[in-house]
């Protein structure tokens, strides 16, 4: 399903223009496409973090003024590193008979049985990248962790992939695993040896210097 953004086309900004631009709640970014070739927009800022949150691998329909509307995807975001705000966004214009790679988000559900028994559930991948048409992307991929007993992982090509849709992730890589409790391990002071006495008992039998 495809989600209407609102972009404006630009020209090229000054440092201090694009400042202002970012000061006045807009982010500018381009669009690049074979029918198109390279646009200048700006997007609103709330109405692109939004669809970031929610629809950020998905496809949208960009209302580009006198362009017209493009179907797109996002291909890149920049943020900044200090307070991770928006600085720009690449999007790529998209033919929706032709094969796209993207990321998916998983859905992991279910009680695993390991965590019953006091595991704990180390997720290590959170998306997977795949390739298929853009109509057949899927929301997410469900992952069903209610199996996994202690030590137990699940693997990219052991998930479920949606009809018509291909996992571009390597198949041996661990998405999830569950880990054995970590023992807590008392330290107890070390035994003196016979080695480390005999010096102290000597000490003790001294007699002082006079």
């Amino acid at each position: 399903m495809a989600i209407s953004l609102q972009a404006q086309t630009r020209g090229n900004l000054t440092k201090s223009g694009v400042k202002h631009l970012r000061s006045s709640g807009s982010v500018p970014g381009v669009v690049y496409g074979k029918t198109i070739g390279s646009v200048l927009v700006t997007v609103d800022n709330r109405e692109l973090s939004s669809l970031l949150r929610s629809h950020a691998n998905g496809i949208i329909e960009l209302e580009l003024g006198s362009s017209g509307k493009q179907t797109v995807m996002i291909q890149d975001v920049q943020r900044d590193p200090l307070n991770s705000n928006l600085l720009h966004i690449d999007f790529h214009q998209i033919n929706m008979n032709e094969p796209v790679r993207t990321e998916v988000t998983l859905d992991f559900v279910g009680d695993s049985k390991g965590e019953e028994e006091g595991g704990m559930l180390q997720i290590q991948l959170h998306q997977v990248e795949v390739r298929c048409l853009p109509a057949a992307i899927p929301a997410s991929i469900v992952v069903d962790v209610t199996r996994l007993d202690m030590g137990d992982t699940i693997t990219a090509g052991e998930l479920q992939m949606p009809a018509g849709v291909e996992l571009k992730t390597h198949k041996d890589e661990v998405v999830v695993t569950i880990l054995a409790p970590q023992k807590e391990v008392e330290e107890t002071p070390a035994e003196p040896t016979a080695k480390d006495a005999a010096p102290a008992k000597a000490a003790k039998n001294a007699e002082p210097v006079t």
